[in-house]
C-alpha cells in the first residue's frame, strides 16, 4: 500500500475526497490517501508542499500560481473545480461600514501572504479602480482569527467563500457587503515535484478516482442533506452554491494560466513570466 498526504481547505466543494476515501476506492488501487484538513488555506498548503509535508494539495489556481514562480517546487495536475469562486467581502457586524467604497483605505484580514483572501484583495482593488500599492494587511491565520480581527477592529473587511461564511453572516458576527467573483476557474489539484519525482505513477490512478467521484456524486440521493449536515449550510445555500459550481476532470487550459500571470504580473505580485510548463504537470512518457 502506497501511502499518499492530501491536504485541502475543511469546506464543501471537497466531500468527493472524502467520499472516495470512506468508501475505500483508492485502498482499491493500492492507494493510502491519508487527509488532513488545512484551515489556514492555500498559503499554507503550499507552504507544506515546499516542505514537503504533504504529496498533493487541493488549493486556489492563484495561489498556486504565483507559489510556483515564488520557487516552490509543485506542478498543477489539472483543475479540480472549473467554475469561478464567489468570494463574500465580509465586516464585522457592528462595524461602520456600508459600502465597498467605504473600504477604501481600510485593512484587509489575510489568512496568510500568497492565500487567496490575500491575492484576491488585490484583484478586487483593481477591478474596483483602488490603488493597490495603498493596500494594508492583518495577518490572521484561520477563519476564527478573522472574527477575531473584525470584530476587536484590529482589521476592517475579510474576504472568504460565500457559502462557508454564511453561518457567521447568519449568526450576526460576520456582515457581508457584496460577492466578488474570482476570474478563473477557482480550485486545482496539485502535487509536489518530490512527489511527481518519486511516485508519478500513482497519479494518474488518483485523478481517474476523484475524477469519476466527482462527475457523478450529484446523482447521490439527498446529496443536498448530506452537505447541509457536515458544513452547517441550510439546503437553501447549498442549492445555490451547486447550481453555480462545476466540478472537472481536465488540465488547466494555457489561456486560463496565462490570464493569471498577467494579472498577477500587473499587480506586481510576480516579478517575472516564465514558461508555461513551468506550471503544469505532463505525464512521463
Amino acid at each position: 500500500m502506497e501511502r499518499v498526504k492530501i491536504v485541502g481547505v475543511p469546506e464543501h466543494f471537497n466531500l468527493p475526497w472524502h467520499f472516495a476515501i470512506e468508501e475505500g476506492a483508492f485502498q482499491a488501487r493500492g492507494i493510502e490517501l491519508v487527509w488532513e484538513d488545512i484551515p489556514e488555506g492555500t498559503g499554507r498548503m503550499c507552504r507544506m508542499l515546499k516542505d514537503k509535508e504533504a504529496d498533493i494539495a487541493i488549493v486556489l489556481t492563484e495561489g498556486i500560481c504565483k507559489a510556483i514562480y515564488d520557487g516552490v517546487p509543485a506542478k498543477i495536475l489539472q483543475k479540480y473545480i472549473g467554475s469561478p469562486l464567489l468570494w463574500g467581502i465580509h465586516v464585522g457586524f457592528e462595524a461602520p461600514y456600508q459600502s465597498i467604497d467605504d473600504l477604501i483605505g481600510t485593512k484587509a484580514a489575510i489568512s496568510r501572504y500568497g492565500s487567496g483572501s490575500h491575492l484576491m484583495a488585490y484583484v478586487h482593488a483593481k477591478q474596483m479602480g483602488w490603488n493597490t500599492e495603498a493596500l494594508s494587511f492583518e495577518l490572521i491565520g484561520t477563519l476564527q482569527g478573522a472574527v477575531d480581527a473584525l470584530t476587536n477592529g484590529t482589521a476592517d473587511y475579510f474576504m472568504w467563500e460565500h457559502f462557508t461564511t454564511k453561518p457567521l453572516v447568519n449568526q450576526k458576527i460576520f456582515r457581508r457587503i457584496e460577492d466578488c467573483t474570482t476570474p478563473w476557474p477557482c480550485f486545482v489539484i496539485t502535487a509536489s515535484q518530490d512527489f511527481i519525482d518519486k511516485k508519478e505513477g500513482l497519479i494518474p490512478h488518483i485523478l481517474e478516482v476523484i475524477n469519476t467521484y466527482t462527475a457523478e456524486f450529484r446523482q447521490i440521493p439527498s446529496i443536498d442533506r448530506t452537505f447541509s449536515n457536515r458544513y452547517d449550510l441550510t439546503i437553501d445555500d447549498i442549492h445555490k452554491w451547486l447550481s453555480i459550481t462545476e466540478w472537472s476532470q481536465s488540465q488547466i487550459e494555457s489561456q486560463v494560466i496565462d490570464t493569471i500571470i498577467d494579472t498577477l504580473s500587473d499587480l506586481k505580485l510576480i516579478s517575472d513570466k516564465n514558461e508555461l510548463h513551468t506550471l503544469l504537470w505532463q505525464p512521463s512518457d
